[in-house]
C-alpha cells in the first residue's frame, strides 16, 4: 500500500477537496495521516474551515470510524479514531531547515533570508525550490519515532495542477544531474527514491468534461514516461442521470407526443391546443435535450478514462457545496470504493 499519495488535477476540478477527503479516508481506525500543501494558497485551511496553517504540523481533524460512525462512537466501541495533521510547506523555511541540517548555519541562516539569499538560491537553481517542497513531504513519509514506527501511516500531498505535476516531481532528477556530489545531490537522490518507489502513487482528479479528461490523459502519459508511479483517477462532481434510458431517447428525438403523454399522466391535462400541458412541452423538451446531450458527453468521457486502465473512483457533486459535513461524506465514499 502506498504511503505517499500525490493528488493533482486541472484547476477547477476540486483537487484540494479530494486531497482533504483522501486524507480523512486514509486516517481511520487509529491511523495518522499528514496532509501537505505546497502551493502557498492555504486551500487546506479553507476546506477544513480553520485558521491559516503555519509552517508546522498541526492536527486539524479526527477521521470518521470504519463504518462512517462519529469519532466518539468509534472510541467508545474500542476503535481508536484516526487523526489528520496538516502542514503548509514554505520554500524559504524549508531551505533554512536544509541549511541548518547540512551546514549548521543557525542564526546565519536567518541572516541569509534577510539578505535575499533564498530568492537568489532558488533563482540560480530553479529546481531547488521543488526539491525543498517535495523533500519535506518525503521526509515525513520516512520519519520514524523512537520505537522505530512510522510517525505517519500515510502522507497526502495537495500538489500543483496537472500541467506542472511531472516537472514538479521529476525536477529532483534535474537537480541531481546538476549537482554530481554533496548534500544537494544526496537530497535529490533520496527524494527520487521515494517518489519513484511503490511507496508513492500519483492520483489525478478530473471532471467528466472534455478538457479535464484530456489533461488527465496527457498528464498520466507524462508521468509514465518519466517513470513516476500513477495511482488512480478520481472523477469528481458527478451528477446522476435524472431521466431513464427510454426518457433520454424521447428527449433526444424531441418527441412531443411522449412528453404530452407523460404530462397527462402526471395530472396536467391533455395536450390539447392552448392547454397547460402543451405550453409546457417546448421548454421541457429543451431542458431534456440539454440533459440528454450532457449524459451522452459524460458517458463518452467516462469511456476515455476507463480506457486508461487505472482504478477509478467517483465522487458526487454536493449541490449545497463542500462544507465539513460534505467533506466527511466524500471521505466515507472514498473508503467505500477503496482501497486507493
Amino acid at each position: 500500500m502506498s504511503r505517499l499519495h500525490v493528488v493533482s488535477g486541472k484547476g477547477g476540478t476540486g483537487k484540494t477537496t479530494v486531497a482533504a477527503a483522501l486524507a480523512l479516508a486514509l486516517a481511520a481506525e487509529g491511523r495518522r495521516t499528514l496532509l501537505v500543501e505546497v502551493e502557498g494558497r492555504q486551500g487546506i485551511a479553507q476546506v477544513f474551515e480553520t485558521e491559516a496553517l503555519p509552517y508546522e504540523e498541526r492536527k486539524i481533524a479526527v477521521a470518521p470510524g470504519p463504518d462512517g460512525a462519529a469519532a466518539g462512537d468509534a472510541a467508545r466501541g474500542g476503535r481508536r479514531p484516526g487523526e489528520v495533521h496538516a502542514l503548509a510547506i514554505d520554500a524559504e523555511r524549508a531551505l533554512l531547515d536544509y541549511l541548518q541540517m547540512f551546514y549548521k548555519l543557525g542564526s546565519a541562516g536567518r541572516a541569509l533570508k534577510k539578505l535575499g539569499a533564498i530568492d537568489f538560491a532558488t533563482t540560480i537553481a530553479p529546481g531547488l525550490r521543488d526539491v525543498l517542497l517535495t523533500g519535506k513531504a518525503c521526509e515525513a513519509v520516512r520519519r520514524k519515532d523512537k520505537q522505530g514506527r512510522y510517525v505517519y501511516d500515510a502522507v497526502v500531498m495537495d500538489a500543483p495542477p496537472t500541467g506542472r505535476i511531472t516537472r514538479f516531481l521529476n525536477v529532483n532528477d534535474e537537480v541531481a544531474g546538476l549537482a554530481k556530489m554533496g548534500p544537494i545531490h544526496n537530497q535529490a537522490q533520496a527524494v527520487m527514491r521515494v517518489l519513484k518507489s511503490p511507496e508513492t502513487a500519483v492520483h489525478m482528479v478530473t471532471l467528466l468534461e472534455e478538457m479535464p479528461v484530456q489533461e488527465t490523459a496527457d498528464g498520466i502519459a507524462e508521468l509514465r514516461a518519466a517513470g513516476l508511479p500513477v495511482g488512480g483517477v478520481v472523477i469528481n462532481m458527478t451528477r446522476p442521470a435524472v431521466l431513464g434510458t427510454g426518457d433520454l431517447d424521447i428527449a433526444a428525438r424531441g418527441a412531443r407526443a411522449g412528453v404530452a403523454k407523460a404530462l397527462s399522466q402526471a395530472g396536467l391535462g391533455g395536450a390539447r391546443r392552448g392547454g397547460l400541458a402543451e405550453r409546457l412541452i417546448d421548454p421541457l423538451l429543451e431542458q431534456a435535450r440539454e440533459h440528454a446531450e450532457r449524459v451522452d458527453l459524460e458517458r463518452a468521457e467516462h469511456a476515455e478514462l476507463t480506457a486508461l486502465g487505472l482504478p477509478t473512483y467517483e465522487l458526487e457533486l454536493l449541490p449545497e457545496g463542500v462544507d465539513l459535513a460534505g467533506l466527511y461524506r466524500l471521505a466515507r465514499e472514498l473508503r467505500r470504493q477503496g482501497p486507493i
